[in-house]
């Protein structure tokens, strides 16, 4: 028969879980992240060093130096429980350990101590869920112990149908119930009747006339539930996340006050701004992702960065207000400063923001910067993944990145860290793949900087320019000759440097000092 699923504080809670298994580690550390104010682990023949050391760093409060007995059960918890641990988890193999097992077991269900075997649900009284959480949101899925990995792919499923922002959603449907709950509560009594409880508001009289002369506190209080319902029941989910908690409070007040209205007629929500942080990947309109193109489609207003291509702003209807940074030299800040205002402007206004950003927005794009900044102030973004340059460039100019026996890692840097200084130079190794984004314009100092690291200057390395557009360039040469390539060549921002053995996997350079490619499938 299925159990009764609840959610349990384990505040001041004292478990024990007694075996030894990688799963000890992954029980301790979710009772400690769930609140248990302390976990005992005791291995039934006793535990190693190293087994002790791995369950203290997990978060263990004690290790026992001895093996477990049954009496620990009765020995090790809370005073003011007459040391009756509050919960065990066994992590025995079951095969091996059986009599302990139901011996632990028997004892728990005497002592009426919630008991949890591993993989032996008929030795269970309770069993721990597959969950996710977000915010005051959370999920909890079950087989009953018929298999958690079926569990946490049953969550998955649930879980990507759900509002990205939906701890959003339950914080502004507890702000609003509380809101006019104290309001009622000032306007008619100040004694509080019974618990409220939103599923009493489920009954036959749902959609029934909520009318003015309801006075007494229980009256109203069934008539607020009664309201709470139907907005609850009847919004799109989607919409529940951007409800304004003041709008629909107001709305509120007027319905009770409207003799003839019914919570039928439900108020409209006030327009709430979003936004979203969008990667335009590098280049080519083709490489954007459904849901970048859906975004930009849809938006009211855009918001992109100097260097996205004019492929990419060509997709944005001629209707929506398309706004470019200011981004020059010396200009910087003040132009991301500008764009924060014209975002939060937008959204105020109730509109659907996107900020259009080259490549991905979080490698090197201030991507997280805006995603802080525009959350302070109320509206939590959306990001939409894009193909980054850093790995889609290499690939256009035939660079395998990793390769057997030639690059067993890759690197992404930037040439330019804050404020326009040198950033942190990595070590030279000969297997890895660096990849350096907005190093370009300062490439002599960067390869100065890499000599003085002890890189090999003879490694080959490649600029790739507007990669994936038809004005690509590629420069393939070696880091020694690169600063003078580039100066012989010009500039095509935007573009990067590939160094490492991987530049030569597929094309060689052979005597050539440097050799320039201009477009696309050369």
């Amino acid at each position: 028969m299925p159990g009764l699923l609840t959610s349990q504080n384990l505040t001041e809670m004292r478990y024990l879980v007694v075996g030894w298994s990688n799963l000890t580690v992954s029980r301790v550390t979710t009772l400690i992240e769930h609140g248990s104010s302390s976990v005992v682990v005791a291995g039934v023949n006793g535990l190693t060093e190293a087994e002790a050391e791995r369950a203290t760093a997990a978060g263990a409060s004690q290790v026992l130096d001895r093996p477990f007995t049954v009496d620990d059960l009765t020995t090790l918890g809370r005073e003011e429980v007459d040391k009756v641990v509050d919960g065990v988890f066994v992590t025995l193999p079951k095969a091996r350990f059986i009599k302990e097992i139901e011996q632990i077991y028997n004892t728990c269900r005497r002592l009426r101590v919630p008991v949890n075997v591993a993989d032996a649900p008929e030795y269970c009284t309770f069993t721990l869920l597959s969950s996710y959480a977000h915010g005051d949101f959370q999920l909890g899925v079950t087989t009953n112990g018929k298999g958690c990995r079926l569990a946490s792919r049953i969550k998955r499923e649930v879980v990507k149908s759900l509002p990205t922002n939906i701890d959003e959603i339950c914080e502004r449907v507890g702000s609003l119930r509380q809101r006019i709950y104290q309001e009622d509560l000032s306007e008619v009594l100040e004694t509080a009747v019974g618990q409220e409880d939103d599923d009493a508001g489920q009954s036959r009289e749902f959609n029934t006339l909520v009318l003015e002369h309801e006075e007494t506190l229980e009256q109203r209080k069934k008539q607020r539930l009664r309201w709470l319902s139907q907005v609850v029941e009847y919004y799109p989910l989607s919409r529940l996340g951007s409800i304004s908690v003041e709008e629909l409070s107001r709305e509120y007040k007027q319905t009770i006050k409207n003799e003839n209205a019914t919570v039928t007629s439900l108020p409209e929500a006030a327009p709430r701004g979003r936004i979203a942080l969008v990667g335009s990947g590098p280049g080519n309109a083709g490489l954007l992702t459904a849901a970048a193109l859906q975004a930009i489609t849809s938006a009211d207003v855009v918001l992109a960065d100097k260097l996205v291509p004019e492929e990419v702003l060509a997709l944005i209807p001629r209707r929506t207000p398309v706004r470019i940074a200011k981004k020059f030299p010396g200009n910087a800040e003040r132009a991301q400063e500008e764009l924060l205002q014209l975002g939060l402007e937008g959204l105020e206004a109730g509109e659907y923001v996107v900020r259009l950003k080259q490549g991905d927005p979080y490698i090197f794009g201030r991507g997280a910067e805006e995603f802080n900044y525009f959350r302070s102030k109320g509206y939590t973004p959306e990001v939409v993944p894009g193909i980054t340059s850093a790995l889609s460039a290499p690939l256009v100019a035939k660079i395998p990145v990793t390769h057997r026996e030639v690059a067993d890692q890759v690197l992404i840097c930037t040439g330019t860290g804050r404020r326009g200084a040198l950033p942190t130079i990595p070590e030279w190794v000969e297997s890895r793949t660096c990849v350096f984004l907005m190093a370009l314009h300062r490439i002599g100092n960067v390869v100065e900087a890499l000599a003085n690291k002890g890189w090999d200057l003879s490694v080959p390395c490649c600029v790739i320019e507007r990669a994936s557009c038809p004005d690509q360039r590629i420069i393939r040469t070696r880091l020694r000759d690169v600063a003078e390539a580039l100066e012989a060549a010009g500039s095509r921002p935007p573009g990067l440097l590939v160094t490492g053995y991987a530049c030569e996997v597929i094309e060689k350079l052979g005597s050539e000092k440097w050799r320039i490619e201009e477009g696309l499938g050369n």
